[in-house]
């Protein structure tokens, strides 16, 4: 009676779990990357002195961005809303905090009425303490001065 034989060894490596592993990888920083943003991604306007603002930077600050059209987000939480509705929702997110600064990133397109009206409501509410948010200018050799 001939005895069963175990099959040859295989000397190679298994890949499979791995190229896995990594799909599911690639799909969670896919799906977050997303959600780690702050605000929404506006072309900001480009000043010569600006000052560092590392607050704004922090998940918790409030930041308003208005988009090139008008629309209004609210962060954190990126909510899209109305100019008169925001008094209300940054009251709300400012109740117990200790840096009552709201920062505000505008397109460098957006119409200034609709800064203005964002302030104006925010003023309604108490809000004393706004950060613009802009970028610096990188290239400086283009400074045009008046004398």
């Amino acid at each position: 009676m001939k005895q069963p034989k175990a099959p040859p060894v295989v000397s190679d490596i298994n890949v499979t779990p791995m190229v896995d592993v990594m799909l599911v990888l690639l799909i969670i920083f896919m799906v977050i990357t997303p959600m780690l943003s702050k605000g929404v991604q506006v072309n900001k306007v480009k000043t010569h002195n600006d000052i560092k603002m590392q607050e704004a930077d922090r998940e918790d600050a409030v930041m308003i961005s208005i988009t090139r059209d008008g629309h209004i987000y609210l962060s954190p939480g990126n909510l899209m809303m109305q100019a008169n509705d925001l008094p209300g929702k940054v009251k709300d997110l400012q109740q117990n905090r200790s840096d009552k600064t709201v920062y505000i990133q505008a397109d460098a397109r957006a119409r200034f009425s609709s800064v203005t009206d964002v302030m104006d409501a925010l003023r309604t509410v108490g809000v004393d303490q706004i950060g613009l948010i802009t970028e610096d200018v990188k290239d400086k050799r283009h400074v045009s001065s008046v004398m």
